[in-house]
């Protein structure tokens, strides 16, 4: 049957027209929805979305282009664009009934939800953000050798063909090396949950590199229209990172202050994977978010 969210059924669900979700429900209660990262599934929530779901109604979905949710072809610039994929959260929510929810992503959901909020302010009442800064601010906080933590992004920055055929060729070793690199413990990744990662990445190459495209592309474009316009997160806001600020040079939280006016910014000893590395920490800081 594969791994799953314990208490939790899991069901292909349309958000669109030739779009469908896959996700994990579980729980009763306001509407609670997560999002994962690269280069995961929505299994990263596997310790903190049963915790969750003794007071929520709690919503894993794999995002478009990865897991077992719908991975079109990037026929248009905005197929993958966060805009584009917002929506589909928001369908996701549409189709279960639910007006308003509160959003939390890590990593590439993140910067999903960084987009819902602005785009979807009456939907979304809670934000809850996991170690990103804004996109335009990754481009801005990437300099020198310390950019080379970040050499995916500008690989699958480039047109289309190269990185595709590059990655698929060693489609493993490439997703590995993130799952290696940027956990600070073995034990928060087991090699079931490592395998099923590998496998969801292996069969998704284009659709993951047409995501961040996007990021190089059409989501700059749209955070910049929203930065000019004056257009900010209005809801309660929660951003939990590592301590990127102190090893790429730059003040975190002050990056993140003219995007949301009720921010609270937290770092953390754990790595990147800290839903995996320290959930009882990350459900914790869920938790209080909510209650703003």
């Amino acid at each position: 049957m594969g791994i799953t969210i314990p208490g939790f059924t899991t069901r292909s669900i349309g958000v669109a027209d030739g779009m469908e979700l896959n996700a994990a429900v579980g729980g009763q209660g306001p509407a609670l929805v997560l999002l994962h990262g690269f280069p995961q599934t929505h299994l990263m929530w596997r310790h903190v979305a049963p915790v969750l779901a003794e007071r929520h109604t709690v919503v894993c979905p794999d995002l478009r282009g990865y897991g077992a949710s719908s991975k079109p072809a990037a026929v248009a610039e905005d197929t993958y664009a966060k805009r584009t994929m917002a929506a589909d959260i928001v369908g996701l929510a549409d189709a279960l009934g639910f007006d308003r929810f509160a959003l939390v992503g890590h990593d590439r959901g993140a910067h999903v939800a960084f987009r819902a909020g602005l785009d979807h302010p009456h939907r979304v009442s809670h934000l809850g953000i996991l170690d990103i800064v804004p996109t335009l601010d990754t481009w801005n906080v990437l300099r020198g050798v310390g950019a080379a933590v970040g050499f995916h992004l500008y690989l699958m920055a480039q047109p289309p063909g190269l990185p595709e055929q590059m990655i698929a060729g060693s489609a493993d070793a490439f997703f590995g090396h993130f799952l290696d690199a940027w956990s600070t413990g073995s034990r928060a990744i087991p090699a079931d949950v490592r395998d099923e990662y590998l496998r969801a990445c292996r069969n998704a190459v284009a659709s993951i590199v047409a995501d961040y495209r996007a990021t190089a592309t059409i989501d700059i474009a749209h955070d910049q229209a929203d930065l000019d316009a004056g257009n900010r997160l209005t809801m309660p806001v929660t951003v939990v990172q590592q301590d990127w600020g102190r090893q790429l040079g730059f003040d975190a939280a002050a990056t993140w202050r003219p995007w949301a006016a009720d921010l609270q910014h937290f770092t953390t000893g754990a790595g990147h994977f800290m839903a995996e590395e320290a959930p009882e920490d990350i459900a914790r800081l869920i938790l209080d978010l909510v209650k703003r």
